[in-house]
């Protein structure tokens, strides 16, 4: 099926495009807040997930019982100081280990490759910064699947769950109106940020940070339990305002046809 009436795909990368589980953030969280003496548990990791890495360590330290444990440990409650010392800790070790979760979910590649077939621009935005996705484009690129253009945390005063990183991807692809875009993503400021530009929303729940499974793992798993961590992880995304969900990005040709439909009648996000 042709998708003539969408002008551009911006993707989401871990969760979405790569790293089935979005697993590759979630040790260095942890290992980062190790350094300090405070643990905190690999659900606390998760919870903000989407949002700019640094701002992802603040919304952790906002939480009541790991702002108790660091003012236990460290005689105050967390502070802007506080954030930014994790921070720098927790980059080098996102840097470190992002390549060992760069495999593309089954489907991205094919995926771009029907976009590309359709003349469909391929944008991309993330809550990595640019120095973690200088280790980890090369990597998905080598697997098949390559942006038009790539807007990370740090590129822009204000990224997630604003429309910034949107509006500056359709000024790179030189297409509008974003009602004519959709966005891809399996986090709640993710999904946020596609509402906020205007665009169409696909949710992406089974590969994503909601169920938090790798693929080895979800095919381990006993389907009961699979299905309703994928449930609430969908219902989670649709209350954050995705107009779609899919299971993994292999099932977003069904999610492109539904909007070129919407598109074709007239409707609009």
């Amino acid at each position: 099926m042709r998708y003539d009436q969408i002008k551009a795909v911006i993707f989401d990368w871990a969760g979405t495009v790569v790293d089935f589980g979005s697993r590759a953030p979630m040790g260095a969280f942890v290992e980062a807040f190790k350094s300090f003496d405070v643990e905190i548990t690999v659900a606390e990791a998760r919870a903000p997930m989407g949002l700019p890495k640094r701002d992802h360590i603040a919304a952790i330290m906002a939480d009541e019982r790991v702002a108790a444990a660091w003012r236990d440990r460290h005689g105050n409650p967390p502070s802007d100081a506080d954030i930014d010392a994790v921070y720098d800790v927790f980059v080098p070790l996102n840097v470190k280990v992002v390549t060992d979760y760069a495999d593309l979910i089954p489907g991205a590649a094919d995926m771009a490759t029907t976009l590309r077939a359709q003349g469909i621009k391929i944008g991309s935005t993330t809550g990595y910064t640019r120095e973690i996705m200088e280790r980890l484009m090369p990597v998905a690129a080598e697997q098949g699947f390559t942006p038009d253009t790539l807007v990370c945390t740090g590129d822009l005063p204000q990224g997630r769950p604003t429309p910034f990183n949107i509006y500056k991807t359709l000024l790179d692809l030189q297409v509008h109106p974003a009602w004519r875009c959709v966005k891809v993503d399996d986090t709640v400021p993710g999904i946020a940020e596609g509402v906020a530009a205007g665009c169409w929303v696909v949710g992406v729940a089974l590969s994503g940070n909601g169920v938090g499974l790798s693929l080895d793992e979800l095919l381990d798993a006993d389907e009961d339990e699979v299905e309703e961590l994928s449930s609430r992880a969908a219902d989670e995304l649709l209350a954050a305002g995705a107009h779609l969900i899919i299971d993994t990005v292999a099932d977003l040709p069904s999610a492109l046809a539904e909007i070129q439909g919407c598109l074709l009648r007239g409707e609009r996000p």
